[in-house]
């Protein structure tokens, strides 16, 4: 686009000042500053700032309250406005004439409230109760993460600790197997 406008929306405060940009990407004598008021139906022309960096307002367009900065680039420019109100709502346009036309910006609609609105208050988020980290066999740790030492050392630690308690049971149930063998055997 040969004139570039963002952001797209601005809200701002009355009483307040804003700024809005404008990128020109191809060469004119000058920019032109354009409202739409919705309220009005009405198209204003504000300001048009030439190259030379002399400012020349529409009717009815005070000097105090719109101003013109363009960049030692000449491709960038804000329009100022100060001392908002209500009434400066509308879509803000930049343009510049270029091969004998206007061209024009996507424009930068401009609301201008009483109070901004407050964002609402965020609360900490409860602490996560995560799940222990389970054990995952050698051959899908690729697919997932393999259990840490912190893990596997304990778990085995107990695994050992319960065959170790089975030994003399199963030196018990041996024995008495053994009798009951020779009881048999014996009659």
């Amino acid at each position: 686009l040969p004139v570039a406008q963002t952001p797209g929306r601005i809200l701002a405060q009355a009483k307040s000042r804003t700024q809005i940009p404008c990128e020109l990407q191809v060469e004119g004598a000058g920019l032109y500053w354009y409202r739409w008021s919705q309220q009005r139906q009405q198209f204003q022309f504000l300001v048009f700032s030439s190259s030379l960096g002399k400012d020349s307002f529409g009717a009815n367009i005070s000097q105090d309250k719109f101003s013109v900065h363009g960049a030692s680039s000449g491709s960038s420019y804000i329009l100022q406005i100060g001392d908002l109100h209500p009434s400066d709502t509308g879509i803000y346009y930049c343009s510049i004439s270029h091969s004998s036309q206007l061209l024009l910006g996507r424009g930068t609609q401009l609301d201008v409230v009483d109070a901004l609105p407050v964002p609402p208050k965020t609360t900490p988020a409860a602490p996560s109760r995560r799940k222990p980290p389970r054990c995952v066999p050698r051959s899908s740790a690729a697919h997932s993460r393999a259990c840490s030492p912190l893990v596997w050392v304990p778990l085995a630690t107990v695994v050992l600790i319960l065959l170790l308690s089975l030994v003399p049971t199963a030196h018990r149930l041996h024995r008495l197997r053994r009798r009951l063998w020779l009881r048999i055997h014996r009659q």
